[in-house]
């Protein structure tokens, strides 16, 4: 038997996936490292961490490997986006990275309209200057740390870096540096005309390649470290969301993802790179050569629902608190719920609106406050997916993973306010799975991702829509669309009573 490694380099946790040529995970290591938060709004990691953690979990994983190294084919990679690695001319860190969920570069994301405009922005990167990605980042640190700035020769994202250190090689592919703000996302290459804007050269960004490519193999300090072949073939794998795409199947036009951790993602797959979404949602290259996808991000999804419950029944499980929800009617006997409780992303990048709960009625009961949580989640991300089909996209089927996929209510829920047919896998792994496909791809094993995901990928559950369930949601997720502007002056108010 033939295997694959898909590594997967999270904000917390590198997660690292053996898997065969069925496409079965056969053993999976984690190892987690911390965040560095030196004041409020910074979150920076030692990229260092990431290389001792990943070889000690392949090391790990070597040891309980009871077959031949060399059936070990192919390794990729799957990343946290949008984190900042700054090397010098000998390709040593010159600082913690920046990372994804740091928001201290808001004067940088206006110095990149006040360059660039708005609208041209758009054009070029198909997306707005958020705090989260890459170049505002390089401002940041060109305009407060000069001196090592100066001696800046290359920045990298995470995985790419992870993977340099294993292979000697530097590279970065379309679906991560599509999160730069420096990527022509339409035409697949470095932005001369933003580069020049902001005094940075060519010469800067690395080399770009497709997510499937063989960049390397292991370097024998590398393959020593971790008990690996060192003529194990190298990819050079995606970004995390891209990744999660492929590790899903959302490989082919109508089919959509939604996503819900602490944050909720629904993303959906596109062949054309000319669409308008006027920065509404996110618009990036995906891991498949030539595809890309639009994203739509809710920031407290799941972190709604553990918020409340954490509040309200800390001791309990969720199985136990989401009692009773079943037996409540759609529209949770007229409760509604907004998850702004960190602020919003799509379609309302607000980070200072908040949540509310409407229509608390004498009548209602936990199981109602329930209910009402998961469809305002659900609400949230239905606003992205309106977004797509206002484009004219049909989405037909969506595949249902993370929180939102471990509730037959919330599944079914997922179903009606969507309007679609959702679909829950027998096996969900995730980016990391991803990362191993693109590795089982570049191997050779497989034709086409397409065709790899027919492979590993199966439906367990499918949930259709009921009709008279989809009517009743139409007409309260009109009622939910109006509360963002009816709320946000009060919120506006309310900011001074915030501790």
């Amino acid at each position: 038997m033939k295997y694959v490694i898909g590594v997967d380099l999270g904000t917390s946790a590198v997660k690292i996936l053996l898997v065969n040529q069925n496409g079965e995970v056969s053993n999976e290591v984690s190892k987690s490292y911390p965040l560095i938060i030196e004041k409020s709004g910074y979150s920076e990691q030692n990229p260092e961490e990431w290389v001792e953690k990943t070889k000690a979990g392949l090391a790990e994983l070597i040891q309980q490997f009871d077959g031949d190294i060399n059936d070990i084919e192919g390794i990729s990679f799957s990343g946290q986006m949008h984190g900042l690695v700054l090397v010098d001319q000998n390709n040593e860190v010159l600082r913690n990275a920046i990372l994804w969920n740091d928001t201290r570069t808001t004067p940088q994301c206006q110095e990149i309209y006040d360059t660039v405009g708005k609208e041209r922005l758009l054009e070029i990167t198909k997306n707005p200057a958020l705090e989260g990605f890459t170049l505002p980042k390089i401002l940041w640190v060109k305009e407060h740390e000069p001196e090592l700035f100066e001696r800046a020769s290359v920045f990298m994202l995470p995985k790419d870096y992870l993977r340099y250190r294993l292979t000697g090689n530097i590279h970065m592919e379309y679906s991560d540096a599509a999160g730069t703000l420096l990527l022509n996302v339409g035409e697949r290459n470095w932005s001369s005309e933003i580069l020049e804007s902001f005094g940075l050269t060519p010469d800067f960004c690395p080399p770009l390649v497709e997510s499937h490519d063989l960049v390397g193999t292991l370097t024998p300090e590398s393959a020593e470290e971790t008990g690996l072949a060192e003529t194990v073939k190298i990819f050079a794998g995606g970004a995390d969301n891209a990744c999660g795409a492929i590790g899903s199947g959302i490989l082919s036009e109508g089919k959509t993802l939604c996503s819900i951790g602490t944050s909720g993602v629904v993303l959906s797959y596109e062949e054309r790179s000319d669409l308008d979404f006027e920065g509404k949602v996110h618009y990036f290259n995906h891991g498949e050569e030539n595809a890309f996808y639009t994203m739509g991000v809710t920031l407290a999804a799941g972190y709604s629902l553990s918020w409340y419950k954490d509040t309200f029944a800390k001791e309990e499980s969720f199985d136990q608190f989401l009692e009773g929800i079943e037996e409540v009617a759609p529209g949770s006997n007229g409760l509604l719920f907004t998850p702004y409780i960190v602020g919003e992303r799509t379609p309302h990048a607000d980070s200072m609106i908040r949540g509310t709960f409407i229509g608390i009625d004498a009548a209602h009961e936990r199981k109602h406050f329930s209910r009402a949580v998961l469809e305002g989640i659900t609400f949230s991300l239905n606003e992205s997916l309106e977004i797509f089909r206002s484009s004219g996209k049909t989405i037909d089927t969506i595949i249902s993973i993370g929180g939102g996929a471990k509730n037959e209510t919330w599944l079914q829920m997922q179903a009606d306010i969507f309007n679609a047919k959702i679909e829950k896998l027998t096996s969900e792994q995730g980016p990391g799975m991803g990362a191993a496909m693109l590795a089982a791809y570049g191997c050779g094993w497989f034709p086409s991702l397409k065709e790899c995901a027919q492979e590993f990928i199966n439906t367990s559950k499918t949930y259709h829509p009921i009709p008279e369930n989809v009517e009743v949601y139409k007409n309260v997720f009109s009622i939910y669309q109006q509360v963002y502007n009816q709320t946000k002056e009060m919120n506006d108010q309310l900011r001074a009573f915030r501790k």
